[in-house]
């Protein structure tokens, strides 16, 4: 489909206005609808529109306005650029915020802080469209205004949708499990840690009976010396 011509409108009135066309051709060549052409011929319609000359604006030859004009049946065409301009790539900066929402911003980025501290400073500013060092001062609670904020979600602001917000925190939650994994290799697999220990009651109980088995001998030992004792006595009685 071929593109309509710059300022189609005006362009239109000076072919009205300046040649034989039809308004069919004038309508095709303008991307314009017939009955709107008409109505620029009555005076109905873009009144106060300056007319605008295709040929010295370089969007038609005047060889082709020409040929349109001895046969009704030809279609116009635009008239090839002599420069390409290439086109322009949008440049993915920080989100555009509306003035009446930007006073809103420091508590949209105390809400992500405090719900998604998973999320880096970059990631928050294509988010809402604020500054790093605006992040650092809430972080810190070294903003002006830092008393009075409260955290409010920045979908319910308005200053992103919740597709946004689902799309960079999913893509900030795929560092957290290698994270998760480096931590968990340093700690005791749950069979040790929930096991019984019987080899520790174990060693306990073998440090116990050594002691215990040497007090009972002492024991033995002291009770028969106190019965020879008794003993000795009581014969020496007899004997004399």
């Amino acid at each position: 489909m071929s593109q309509p011509p710059l300022m189609p409108k005006a362009t239109a009135v000076w072919l009205v206005e300046n040649t034989s066309l039809t308004f069919e051709q004038i309508a095709e060549f303008c991307k314009l609808h017939p009955l709107e052409v008409r109505g620029i011929a009555d005076g109905e319609v873009a009144a106060g529109i300056k007319g605008l000359d295709p040929i010295t604006s370089g969007q038609l030859t005047r060889e082709e306005l020409e040929r349109a004009a001895k046969n009704p049946s030809h279609h116009l065409k635009l008239a090839e650029r002599r420069v390409k301009v290439p086109e322009m790539k949008k440049s993915k900066g920080p989100r555009y915020t509306p003035v009446s929402k930007r006073q809103d911003r420091p508590n949209a980025i105390l809400w992500l802080l405090r719900n998604h501290p998973e999320l880096k400073d970059a990631q928050i500013i294509r988010l809402i469209g604020t500054t790093k060092s605006t992040i650092a001062q809430i972080r810190d609670r070294t903003h002006w205004n830092a008393q009075t904020l409260s955290p409010i979600d920045p979908v319910s602001l308005g200053l992103c949708s919740q597709i946004d917000l689902d799309f960079e925190v999913g893509r900030a939650a795929k560092d957290r499990p290698a994270a998760i994994a480096e931590i968990g290799s340093t700690l005791l697999p749950a069979e040790e840690t929930t096991a019984p220990a019987p080899a520790l009651n174990q060693t306990f109980a073998d440090m116990g009976k050594p002691k215990r088995q040497e007090e009972e001998a002492i024991d033995v030992d002291s009770v028969f010396s106190k019965l020879k004792q008794l003993k000795r006595p009581a014969e020496e009685d007899e004997e004399d």
